[in-house]
């Protein structure tokens, strides 16, 4: 069984077939330090990682994250700051390729390019078998493993064998500082068995094609 990995808050999820629910902002009196490995809650209830953040061609400030995590108009605060408020909102969700695009508020979020022991300095092709991938997480944090490939040759997935777990759901999967994916779910058991995540060049592709929010995406 294929698991996707966004938290609830307070307990673990195993699915997200719960609609999203609103809630209260906070009193914004912060700005969040937001990068690729930041926790998120999601309209008071989900919890999952930032994907990576930068600008989009049009000089707004977006990320990424799980498609899973949230539908337009769900409401993005940070983990670690809830004090800054509400500091996006999700724009874009596609739920086949299982990404989502976060158009965040720059009154309130401070990019950055590192989080934790993962740095993203740029976005590459996918990793292919035997290369070592890592990911920055909100639950696991920093782990690695060998990445198998595209095992099932979708043109859009690679699997590895590192530790993911609920709430590490939108991590970003680097090679060195190279974003290559994103972090979506595991197979069968938590942070043993294999994960599944979707490929940058894929996601990249499809926001270019697309249009709007997002298009022309470059990292901080």
């Amino acid at each position: 069984m294929i698991r996707k990995l966004a938290g609830v808050t307070g307990v673990f999820a195993v699915a997200l077939s719960t609609a999203l629910l609103g809630a209260g902002a906070a009193n914004a009196d912060s700005a969040a330090v937001i990068g690729g490995g930041s926790g998120i809650i999601i309209d008071d209830m989900f919890e999952c990682t930032v994907t990576t953040i930068g600008h989009d061609g049009a000089g707004r400030l977006v990320g990424l994250t799980a498609g899973h995590c949230g539908d337009p108009g769900a409401q993005v605060y940070a983990e670690k700051d809830r004090g800054a408020g509400l500091i996006g909102k999700f724009v874009y969700s596609n739920h086949d390729l299982d990404y989502a695009v976060i158009q965040f508020d720059p009154a309130r979020t401070i990019p950055v390019n590192r989080v934790g022991n993962v740095s993203i300095t740029g976005v590459g092709g996918p990793p292919g078998f035997p290369m070592i991938v890592c990911k920055e997480g909100r639950t696991t944090g920093n782990t690695c493993g060998i990445s198998w490939g595209d095992v099932f040759a979708t043109n859009m997935e690679t699997w590895s064998q590192m530790c993911v777990v609920e709430g590490d759901s939108g991590a970003p999967v680097v090679v060195g500082s190279t974003l290559v994916g994103m972090v979506n779910a595991y197979l069968a058991v938590a942070c043993f068995g294999p994960e599944v995540g979707t490929n940058m060049s894929t996601i990249m592709a499809d926001i270019n094609g697309r249009g709007g929010v997002g298009s022309g995406y470059l990292p901080i």
